[in-house]
């Protein structure tokens, strides 16, 4: 153990401890983006795993000014949210839940739409962007279950068949628009209109403003914010990050790869989440706080 110690950077020891003793103080609100749920086999955008996807993605004025669009949008949607749908949470979702468990978090805002998080057992999460696993007509806001709207269109489609590219984060999957053609759109059980929109904030489409305030209000009350896999390249998470420097909330960032919120951080830590959180776990319920050199030997084994 000792051995592995002495084979860390200085400043990477220091970043471990400092982490592990935020965590240890407790009162600590995770934001996490993308980057926590690649070992869950969803890729990110723009992390080791990820690319940045070819098409344009989905705007929410596109998406509300044309049937062609929406039936694109939900031709490469219900073959990509298969994928995400089967999904299960991986050791770095566990262990938040677990911290979460033990006292050490004050609350939960996540920029993914995966529901991964509340599969691990987390209470409380705030779905920043919403949750693929909910639709809501815009119609009539009528809602339904995702899984209720998958039959149906597996029903309306079973013919069906594209060839998929990859599929990001948000469920859609890259396919190429010829092959789009015949795919039937389902309607609005309630009204019967074809404004059928996945619960989740599109581009272009503002986070409801009690969900902001929500988030800002846990922020300005924690003794730490912990970014947990988010490049924070757009604005919708960087602002919390933004927030809690001003208000002299210290801000760790855990992710793999450079974020634009890394100026503002008090503690920069690069490890795969899967390793480096349940070890946090792991240290926090021994009870005599003394996680640091696990935590050194997942962030080595990240390294390598």
């Amino acid at each position: 153990m000792d051995a592995v110690i002495a084979a860390q950077p200085v400043a990477d020891l220091q970043a471990l401890a400092d982490l592990q003793a935020l965590v240890v103080a407790g009162g600590v609100v995770v934001l996490s983006g993308a980057g926590l749920s690649t070992e869950s086999g969803i890729p990110d955008y723009r992390g080791p795993t990820g690319a940045l996807r070819r098409h344009t993605p989905m705007t929410y004025q596109t998406f509300v000014g044309s049937a062609q669009a929406r039936q694109r949008y939900w031709a490469r949607s219900h073959l990509g949210w298969r994928q995400i749908g089967d999904a299960r949470p991986n050791a770095g979702h566990r262990a938040v839940a677990r911290l979460q468990q033990l006292g050490a978090l004050a609350g939960i805002i996540t920029q993914n739409v995966d529901g991964l998080h509340q599969a691990a057992g987390a209470r409380d999460v705030i779905e920043l962007h919403g949750g693929l696993d909910g639709v809501v007509c815009l119609g009539c806001g009528a809602r339904e279950a995702r899984l209720a709207l998958d039959a149906r269109l597996r029903a309306l489609n079973a013919d069906f068949a594209a060839a998929v590219a990859r599929i990001n984060p948000d469920g859609d999957a890259e396919l190429a628009d010829a092959g789009l053609d015949g795919f039937t759109l389902a309607c609005c059980v309630g009204c019967g209109a074809d404004l059928l929109k996945p619960d989740v904030v599109f581009f272009g489409e503002n986070v409801p403003r009690p969900r902001v305030d929500a988030c800002y209000a846990l922020v300005e009350s924690a003794r730490s914010l912990l970014v947990l896999g988010s490049s924070l390249t757009v604005m919708s998470g960087l602002r919390f990050v933004r927030r809690a420097h001003t208000l002299g909330v210290p801000v760790a960032i855990a992710n793999e790869g450079q974020t634009r919120g890394d100026p503002l951080a008090t503690v920069k830590v690069e490890a795969r989440l899967g390793e480096l959180l349940p070890a946090l776990a792991a240290g926090l319920a021994s009870a005599d706080g003394e996680c640091a050199s696990s935590v050194a030997q997942h962030a080595t084994h990240a390294s390598q």
